[in-house]
């Protein structure tokens, strides 16, 4: 069984950190293994070397017909690395510029085959099949560019993912041969095993002057925090082995370990722990018994029992992942495709794209002295927990560590939100499996510093069956100066709108969608024919506001964009007498609520009323024809805490073409829906979100005697 040695954060080189009894025993042991180590490290991980004609390179030529670059001992060599950049004093992001896509360009250096004076290369490996797949997912990317003028990231075609196949001085020279390299300004590196014997820094040891290093064995002593990026150490079982995702919840086994060449030490307190909790734990080991051409990286065992591998995985909750002798290991990619559940012991590792990714959602990091505690530890974790951690760690397997694609793509895009923070992917992006496709809007509670894609506002007019105020309502909102887009939801399945030549003749272009189903949620689906980041969601009988109105409640939204803000208003209250909560529509001057049918709001709230709307609600308001106002009410108040805002002084919204038949709020059941509709919403947020306020919005010197020509919007109804 090989050895591996173990860390403490106490220097840039982690000096080893053992008991004093076990200091001897250390020397020992490690003297005998350390050449077993060197010359099969690499080829565990990194099994793979390019020798094909088919490689990659930026004129896709084979990296046989790479032009010869002979170096010489004289050349120079770059500085060792200075800990202290950050990007405000490493980086020139003014090479990378404005564009409207806010997506960096990305130029990889060609390929070059460099030789020493004797004719050796710098490489014993030449270009890996992962350096290869990484540079072709580049160039196949939307951030590259073969123009170096262009570009704001600069990648080298040298491969220095593995240290242990290089020669740091020679490699260093050709780094320092780089059009461009100007002190490694703007370069990023990539290297998964970095270190060598006896040390294992922690960070790739080849000088590389101010490069960025996306580097797979961070320590916090070697990491510079928002320059560097921490990634994965790939594992190539990935592409090898197909693991399909498995239910959350328990397994056979609820710890296991399946490390091979752990230390003695670490490997005695796993034992004592399976001691102490029998088969709750599994640990394996190398098998030494395997028939002759059966691969002992697919296997592991335990006394004299050969287990599949990293299919084993599958039956464990959790997986333990400690430090070899290095802190980065491949076991955390296996881990996580499993949706095992990572128990991490490496002090002061800095884990795989910790800058975007919240590790606490999928795995349990524990001290490394606190070894003998992890069984109590996990079983203190609710099952309910557990299995949310299961999703994750599976789903930031397939997100970011499945291949080196992804690994690639990943690191670009965070140094992409470095550059433009104000595009840059949320928490929830980062962090949130996608259920959604979110790139095209915005939360309003933090605004880009951009506009948006489209100004002005998008009227969405849900209709069934009126025509004529349907053509009215139409006809009126295209005089507003700011609508953008008038988008007509046909809520009725069962006749066809009216042809094309029979509506009205507006200078902003007019959209119909037709529905598949009859709900009023689909009042609030966000459409793709929605560009402007404002919303004005209007029923087709509100034919009496006038333009000046609509303009003046858009522009009070331009001030207020995470607010709702309408027009008719409403108060809910609390019934001493019945202990529960009451829908008022009488006018006063307390409002808690706007109605929407004519109100603006940001098109955010359309994916969260769609996508994120807490319980049943959704199904609930669809089935009983009622109340989509009130849950886009409660919505926007549970995320923003704020009130909506009403404008204009309308007492009442009156309808004199509309019947008994036309209107829902004519229904004799409808009051009382809507107090059930509170009581029910409040019931499933678990609070009641809903401000109550003494406020309304009106234009200035709309009521003061002034001349109509100085007043900016004259036609605002009265009281």
């Amino acid at each position: 069984m090989c050895a591996s040695v173990k860390y403490s954060a106490r220097g840039p080189a982690l000096i080893p950190r053992m008991k004093t009894k076990h200091r001897m025993y250390y020397i020992a042991l490690f003297s005998v293994v350390l050449l077993g180590l060197i010359a099969t490290g690499m080829f565990q991980f990194w099994p793979h070397s390019i020798e094909s004609s088919t490689d990659w390179s930026v004129d896709r030529h084979s990296v046989h017909d790479a032009p010869l670059v002979h170096l010489s001992a004289s050349d120079p060599i770059p500085e060792r690395g200075d800990l202290s950049c950050r990007m405000h004093t490493c980086f020139d992001v003014y090479r990378c510029g404005y564009n409207p896509k806010n997506r960096i360009k990305v130029y990889i250096h060609p390929l070059r085959r460099y030789v020493d004076d004797l004719g050796a290369p710098i490489s014993s490996t030449g270009l890996s099949r992962e350096y290869n797949e990484l540079l072709s997912a580049i160039s196949d990317s939307d951030f590259y560019t073969d123009d170096i003028n262009r570009a704001c990231l600069l990648i080298p075609s040298i491969d220095v993912l593995n240290q242990n196949s290089l020669r740091i001085r020679e490699t260093a020279q050709a780094l320092a041969q780089l059009p461009r390299w100007e002190r490694g300004m703007n370069h990023l590196l990539f290297n998964m095993l970095p270190g060598g014997p006896p040390d294992y820094n922690t960070a790739l040891d080849v000088p590389r002057d101010r490069a960025l290093l996306a580097g797979g064995g961070f320590s916090t002593w070697t990491y510079r925090q928002g320059y560097d990026v921490s990634i994965p150490v790939y594992s190539p079982l990935s592409a090898e082995v197909d693991l399909p995702e498995k239910q959350p919840g328990p397994r056979k086994y609820f710890i296991l370990s399946s490390q091979i060449a752990l230390h003695m030490e670490y490997r005695t307190e796993l034992e004592t722990l399976k001691a102490e909790n029998g088969e709750a734990m599994l640990i394996l080991d190398k098998c030494t018994n395997l028939s002759e051409g059966v691969s002992s990286v697919r296997k592991r065992c335990c006394k004299g029992q050969v287990f599949d591998y990293p299919q084993i995985l599958q039956e464990s909750t959790f997986c333990v992942v400690l430090r070899g002798v290095r802190l980065g290991q491949a076991a955390l990619s296996d881990v996580l495709q499993a949706g095992c559940v990572p128990v991490i012991l490496a002090d002061s590792y800095i884990l795989p794209f910790s800058e975007v990714l919240d590790w606490k959602r999928a795995a349990v990091v524990i001290p490394e002295d606190n070894l003998s505690e992890m069984y109590s530890i996990l079983k203190s974790i609710p099952a309910k927990q557990v299995e949310e951690m299961q999703r994750q760690a599976r789903w930031f397997w397939e997100a970011y560590f499945r291949s080196m694609k992804n690994i690639v793509m990943t690191t670009l895009q965070i140094i992409n939100d470095r550059i433009y923070p104000y595009a840059a992917r949320s928490y929830e992006e980062w962090n949130d499996p996608p259920s959604v496709k979110w790139a095209s809007v915005n939360s309003p509670l933090f605004l880009p510093l951009i506009p948006p894609r489209a100004p002005g506002f998008t009227a969405v007019v849900l209709t069934y069956d009126r025509i004529e105020s349907l053509f009215r309502v139409i006809t009126e909102i295209s005089k507003v100066p700011s609508l953008c887009k008038l988008l007509v939801v046909w809520n009725n399945q069962n006749k066809d709108p009216p042809e094309e030549s029979q509506w009205p003749k507006i200078t902003v272009p007019l959209k119909v969608v037709r529905t598949t189903e009859n709900k009023l949620s689909n009042r609030f689906f966000p459409y793709d024919e929605i560009e402007t980041e404002a919303v004005l969601a209007i029923d087709d009988d509100i034919i009496m506001l006038t333009s000046d109105e609509l303009q003046f409640g858009y522009e009070v939204w331009r001030e207020f964009p995470d607010r709702l803000v309408g027009y008719p208003g409403r108060l809910h209250l609390w019934d001493h007498e019945m202990g529960k909560w009451k829908y008022e529509s009488e006018w006063t001057n307390e409002v808690s609520m706007v109605l929407t049918g004519a109100a603006f709001y940001h098109k955010y709230f359309n994916y969260l009323y769609t996508y994120k709307m807490p319980g049943d609600i959704k199904n609930w308001v669809d089935a009983h024809m009622n109340c989509e106002d009130i849950a886009m009410n409660f919505l926007v108040a549970n995320v923003t805490g704020k009130a909506p805002i009403k404008v204009t002084p309308r007492k009442k919204f009156k309808c004199p073409e509309c019947t008994a038949i036309d209107g829902l709020s004519l229904d004799q059941t409808h009051m009382v829906e809507r107090s059930e509709c509170i009581n029910k919403f409040a019931t499933v947020f678990g609070t009641m979100p809903l401000k109550v306020v003494e406020h309304r919005a009106d234009p200035v010197l709309y009521k003061d005697d002034f001349p109509e020509k100085l007043k900016s919007f004259p036609n605002i109804g009265s009281l």
